[in-house]
């Protein structure tokens, strides 16, 4: 596989981005792109192609916020539609990972390295949890 791998943890209101390293070890937080309508993904995905050229992207891997049961619920739908759409528009295949407690452990990793201020770490914790969700599917694939 050629390019890095953008990871992507889709919301309503906000979708946090990741991107790996040119070799597939370590995943970095990258940005948060907030959404103005849960039901608009036009300028989401425009957002995803300028990072696709600029990263030279070949992979999405894609949180799957399956249920603590193990049973994909309603939201699984949401991310797997969004994810069909993300492929027709870009070209680039979609992986899917679980994302059990990634933004409670985003949060905590957050508060352990500092940060104290609630906004500061709202703004963050989506794309450190993208950066979660990839690393973990960096760490499965080996």
């Amino acid at each position: 596989m050629q390019g890095r791998i953008l990871g992507l943890d889709y919301g309503t209101k906000t979708v946090g981005v990741a991107v790996s390293d040119p070799l597939f070890i370590t995943a970095q937080p990258l940005t948060t792109i907030r959404r103005e309508r849960p039901t608009k993904l036009r300028r989401t995905i425009a957002a995803i192609r300028e990072l696709v050229e600029k990263y030279e992207v070949s992979l999405f891997v894609v949180g799957l916020p399956m249920g603590l049961d193990g049973i994909e619920g309603e939201k699984c739908h949401a991310v797997r539609e969004f994810g069909t759409i993300l492929t027709e528009k870009t070209g680039i295949p979609v992986r899917y990972q679980d994302e059990r407690f990634t933004t409670v452990i985003a949060e905590n990793a957050m508060k352990d390295a500092g940060y104290k201020d609630h906004v500061q770490i709202k703004n963050k914790v989506d794309e450190t949890a993208a950066a979660l969700i990839l690393q973990t599917y960096l760490d499965s694939s080996r």
